[in-house]
């Protein structure tokens, strides 16, 4: 029985649920992070996600399965290793669905879509999409910006522009990352034969993804900092609430969420260095939970921002 639970818990990847924190993005930047009855209907999108995410991964696993035997990690994967059977993975994945869309009709009609929309996606991948060079990792980032768009749905506050487009580089920059590390974990092993692992990367170039890497890493900046500049908190609502902005000193109305581009700056920096000197990026979530100056830095970030969206207040 306890082998059993702890195969379960390798199936489903319970790491990769933070994931799944991004739900939270539309409400944090717009101010309702406590508001019960906003939260609750979030959190209850986290745990329908954390439930079709890792339904999900079953499905891929079971379609990967003869591939997975070749991979130098993969292969110890519950199904691949034989520690569970293909049927009784199959049963398991089907209630995972059906527990969390029940959750999700019960949210929106809107995320209920979303839901339904983020499952037809990744059976897709799972079957075919994932061989395809280019649109594997689009459809990789597009599970990150629905991730996104599901907060946005659950909560029904809004996104902004600039938002949208620093998780949509972020995401394509995450699922580079990931085909970036995989490319050079595979070529490195003995008699690597990576078309019969993952045929999408035959068709990659390490200097390919290098440059995929540059790009969408430099549009993640510059897209952040203007959604910093442009969605920017100004004056301080804790100390200086009842005084109005004319009065406050210049200093004090100051673009402060630009601050928050340091941690930003850092953090890609360092998960690059991550991704060409451990070569760990093709698990974003052991990247953060392995690195500990990049967790820090996480942490540092979401603080920052709690700070001063929740206690500057808009300009």
């Amino acid at each position: 029985m306890i082998n059993l639970v702890y195969n379960l818990l390798r199936l489903i990847r319970p790491r990769q649920w933070v994931k799944n924190l991004a739900i939270f993005a539309s409400i944090t930047f717009a101010g309702e992070l406590f508001d019960p009855p906003v939260v609750l209907k979030v959190v209850l999108g986290f745990f329908v996600f954390c439930g079709l995410a890792s339904a999900t991964y079953i499905i891929n696993d079971i379609f990967d399965v003869k591939k997975d035997k070749l991979h130098p990690f993969k292969k110890f994967r519950p199904i691949a290793h034989g520690d569970i059977s293909i049927p009784f993975a199959i049963i398991f994945a089907a209630l995972l669905i059906i527990g969390s869309l029940i959750i999700a009709i019960n949210v929106t009609p809107a995320f209920f879509a979303l839901t339904i929309l983020y499952l037809l996606i990744q059976f897709l991948y799972s079957s075919f999409l994932k061989s395809l060079a280019a649109v594997d990792i689009l459809v990789i980032a597009a599970g990150y910006i629905l991730r996104v768009y599901a907060g946005e749905f659950a909560s029904g506050f809004h996104i902004s522009v600039w938002l949208l487009l620093t998780t949509i580089s972020i995401s394509l920059f995450l699922a580079v990352g990931k085909r970036r590390s995989e490319l050079t974990l595979l070529s490195h092993g003995k008699d690597a034969d990576i078309a019969s692992v993952r045929n999408s990367l035959s068709h990659y170039s390490e200097k390919l993804l290098d440059v995929y890497a540059s790009i969408f890493a430099t549009s993640t900046f510059i897209t952040y900092s203007l959604f910093t500049f442009l969605e920017n908190p100004g004056g301080f609502k804790l100390m200086f609430g009842s005084i109005p902005s004319d009065f406050l000193p210049a200093f004090f109305q100051r673009k402060w969420l630009m601050i928050t581009i340091i941690p930003v700056v850092y953090g890609l920096m360092r998960y690059i260095q991550d991704i060409y000197e451990k070569h760990e990026g093709e698990s974003p979530e052991k990247v953060l939970f392995s690195d500990k100056p990049l967790l820090i830095t996480v942490v540092v970030w979401v603080v920052l921002v709690i700070l001063l969206v929740y206690f500057i207040s808009p300009s």
